[in-house]
């Protein structure tokens, strides 16, 4: 069952992931104005103060839902963990080979 679980999470995940990048690519920016390049004093520079739209909504929605599936796909991943990747090698049972001394050059 938790197998099944878990592949769903991912599931909406992925899917919120793509939705939330075609949501913002859609969306207009809000410093677009020829004023805010050049340092001019514009009321839209800090973007219009209009109602919220359906988009921002759905954003802040689908934000939310991939804060909370990450949280719990980060909580579920480490609870598998038993702590360090290097647990499991085999130890190393041959010390490496002592460097050879050098000899110094015979002068004639």
């Amino acid at each position: 069952m938790p197998d099944i679980v878990m592949t769903l999470v991912t599931v909406v995940h992925v899917f919120t992931c793509l939705l939330i990048i075609l949501i913002v690519m859609v969306q207009g920016g809000g410093n677009v104005d020829i004023t805010a390049a050049f340092g001019g004093a514009s009321q839209t520079a800090f973007g219009p103060r209009g109602s919220v739209t359906m988009l921002h909504k759905a954003t802040w929605t689908l934000a939310v839902i991939f804060v909370l599936t990450s949280i719990t796909l980060g909580v579920w991943a480490s609870k598998g963990s038993s702590g360090s990747i290097l647990e499991g090698s085999p130890a190393a049972t041959e010390a490496p080979a002592p460097a050879e001394p050098e000899t110094p050059p015979v002068e004639p």
